[in-house]
């Protein structure tokens, strides 16, 4: 931080501001502006830019280039004018109440554990911290708790500047070792760590806190969470999915997760039973064909590359011909024919004809013993090819 008297630090709470244009220049991203002064809070210590409006100008950036702050937006602004800026509030105070949140739930853990938040990044959905050691499921979920208690609890969030000294006798957290003017956060008996970002005046403010995932990460804990409003959104959205699974499973929306699994036992008897219908298909299929082929090709309607490579296999083992090709329709974005096959054949030279098909019929997959991918060409540019290619290797 190079200058201590930008809005969005003196008051973090304006939301409409009027500065004079000292530069406007045309560059990559729109039009770079800068300001006298500011409340549009610059990208920075893992929080986003802020968002809005200078005058009819919309502000879709903001960063700090050597000290100096650059507002990027899609119109040219007048140098000497005196602009009226206006933030997309929504966004400033959601950030604001994940990152205070942030705080709690990294200090919670650093008081509990000692573990530094080694990494910290604001999506726009939610929220990663990592933490440097490991954490259990129970113990993630007792932070949780914690963290809550100390949003309830309604601790006011203290921002100071203290001088070098009086840093000296601070327990506070850091990432890095700081020189010069140094902005502290202080939330009493949660945290107190060294922050250039902007944040509520209460834990209060935060709303809740609701970790959605913590997995394994470099040795420690990546936690996935979110704050406030943008809580409540999440939990909208994903209580909106589980109505509609509950519509559809005709059951009441705290029973999704027992239908569900109901669900998926049947469709799991289901498939076996399909599997073993495919099964007799096949050798009723293969008892029908002739032996002693040089070249089998295939077409088959409906089936998997799984079930597709079952049929090539049995057809392989009963001897019906030295080169066996099944294949079946399957669907392609552009509506275009695409097959799906299975090659088999004993032979090293197979890997060899397998890339002339893919490049004959604009074909993908490979293998070894067996090739399996897609074709995408009609059936009888398929069958034609998968003849012209074999069949030398015959004579």
């Amino acid at each position: 931080m190079e200058e201590m008297n930008e809005l969005f630090y003196t008051n973090p709470y304006l939301r409409e501001f009027d500065a004079t244009v000292l530069a406007c220049t045309e560059g990559k991203k729109g039009f770079e502006v800068v300001l006298d002064n500011t409340a549009f809070y610059p990208e920075g210590g893992g929080q986003p830019a802020d968002h809005g409006h200078l005058n009819e100008a919309v502000v879709s950036d903001v960063r700090r280039q050597n000290g100096v702050i650059v507002h990027f937006t899609d119109k040219a602004l007048e140098v000497g004018a005196v602009v009226h800026g206006k933030l997309d509030w929504e966004r400033r105070y959601d950030n604001m109440q994940n990152h205070t949140g942030e705080h709690v739930l990294s200090g919670v853990i650093n008081n509990a554990f000692g573990y530094e938040n080694v990494g910290f990044h604001m999506h726009e959905d939610a929220i990663t911290i990592d933490m440097s050691g490991p954490m259990t499921e129970e113990e993630v979920i007792a932070m949780e708790k914690a963290a809550n208690d100390m949003i309830k609890a309604d601790i006011a969030v203290d921002i100071s500047f203290p001088t070098a000294e009086e840093r000296a006798a601070m327990g506070f957290r850091m990432k890095k070792e700081l020189t010069g003017k140094v902005r502290i956060v202080n939330i009493p008996s949660a945290d107190c760590c060294a922050c250039c970002g902007t944040h509520v005046k209460s834990t209060q403010e935060v709303g809740i806190i609701k970790v959605l995932s913590a997995t394994k990460h470099r040795g420690g804990t990546r936690i996935e969470f979110v704050c406030g409003d943008r809580a409540l959104r999440d939990f909208t959205k994903k209580h909106d999915e589980v109505i509609k699974a509950s519509r559809l499973l005709s059951v009441k929306p705290d029973e999704v997760a027992t239908a569900v699994e109901k669900t998926l036992q049947t469709l799991a008897a289901r498939d076996e039973r399909i599997a073993q219908l495919n099964l007799r298909y096949f050798e009723m299929k293969t008892a029908t064909l002739p032996g002693d082929q040089k070249v089998l090709v295939l077409f088959e309607e409906g089936l998997t590359p799984f079930e597709l490579k079952v049929f090539a296999t049995q057809l392989a083992q009963a001897k019906k011909a030295d080169v066996t090709a099944v294949l079946a329709a399957a669907a392609s974005a552009d509506g275009s024919p695409t097959y799906n096959y299975v090659i088999a054949w004993d032979d090293a030279r197979l890997r060899e004809a397998s890339k002339a098909l893919n490049t004959r019929l604009s074909g993908r997959g490979g293998g070894k013993d067996m090739v399996q991918g897609s074709f995408k060409a009609a059936r009888a540019d398929i069958e034609a090819a998968i003849n012209d290619v074999f069949t030398p290797y015959f004579n």
